[in-house]
């Protein structure tokens, strides 16, 4: 019975799909396999805090300035220093604040820039509860303020003693100050801790993170830094890993605290640091982070006397081959 002209074409094109796919009888060359695929590799993002343009000495350095310079230096971030913004820091955030705010959100975009960052003052070491809550609700405006940027986490402080006046002064004591009279360390930690977690609740409703930096006062050390960390559950409270804040014997320290650290400020000093100056070694720390399962945000902060404009590219050039 011959053959109808559909079923002709669909018996021709079985066949030769089939001669397509299968491997030549004459080639002497047998089919290539596909070479494996190795996983996706997650790896950190470098950004530009404000801060290294900027040391509160001189006259401030716009952040949309900063935003340029670190678009021109191929970075991803930038990390912006409150009081570094054209912004009162501590009045309400009015209609005109959050206008400004927007302003920054869309130059960021325009320069392909994330805000991962907005680095922040507040001090919970008040034994006083009327001044504790003013600083509460001070650091509920940030977390609003970084909302309204589009930005996920702010660098928090647990404040200090306040009894060696002059930051200078408090530097060349390396960061230890008495504390206050009358008063224990002891309470000093009760306040904070109440502190951060009456500001948790606004975090969450924000999806803003609080990085709680190893800075001067109660997380001076890691093992202040960790009491804070460990007392409070809560996955909107990290810890913040500056580099440069532990003076002697870093290495241990940063060690001890990045298993628990969701952002990282990365110091370097060229031209000697404002305040002091360390010789890190940041593929040992890279190293570290990487073995704490980090793969978050770097920022560089610069804090040192050169000129930033040959400083900073120095410094990014520096951090892309050590977290490469």
């Amino acid at each position: 019975m011959p053959l109808n002209r559909r079923a002709f074409l669909a018996t021709s094109l079985t066949a030769g799909g089939a001669l397509a796919l299968a491997p030549s009888v004459f080639s002497a060359t047998p089919p290539a396999t596909a070479a494996p695929t190795a996983a996706p590799r997650k790896r950190t993002k470098l950004a530009i805090a404000t801060y290294s343009y900027w040391h509160f000495k001189t006259a401030k350095v716009p952040v949309e300035t900063v935003m340029d310079r670190a678009a021109e230096l191929g970075v991803e971030g930038v990390d912006l220093l409150h009081r570094q913004m054209d912004l009162a820091e501590r009045a309400p955030l009015d209609a005109a604040g959050r206008a400004y705010l927007h302003n920054l959100k869309r130059h960021a975009f325009r320069q392909g820039l994330s805000i991962c960052c907005v680095s922040t003052h507040q001090s919970f070491v008040q034994p006083d509860p009327a001044k504790l809550a003013v600083e509460v609700e001070h650091t509920k405006k940030c977390i609003e303020l970084a909302y309204e940027l589009g930005c996920p986490s702010i660098r928090i402080n647990t404040g200090r003693w306040g009894t060696t006046k002059s930051f200078d002064q408090l530097m060349a004591n390396r960061g230890l100050e008495p504390v206050l009279p009358g008063h224990t360390e002891e309470e000093g930690f009760k306040w904070c801790i109440d502190g951060i977690e009456r500001c948790l609740a606004k975090a969450e409703q924000c999806g803003v993170v609080l990085a709680l930096e190893n800075h001067w006062g109660l997380a001076r050390t890691p093992e202040g830094l960790l009491r804070i960390l460990n007392s409070i559950k809560s996955p909107w409270l990290g810890g913040l890993m500056d580099t440069g804040n532990f003076l002697e014997d870093p290495y241990p320290k940063l060690e001890a605290i990045a298993p628990k650290t969701v952002y990282v400020q990365a110091k370097t000093y060229h031209g000697g640091g404002e305040w002091y100056t360390l010789d890190l070694d940041y593929p040992r720390i890279a190293a570290m982070l990487a073995q704490a399962g980090y793969t978050g945000w770097v920022s560089l902060e610069m804090e040192g006397k050169e000129d930033p404009n040959t400083a900073v590219p120095k410094s990014i050039a520096m951090l892309r081959q050590a977290f490469a």
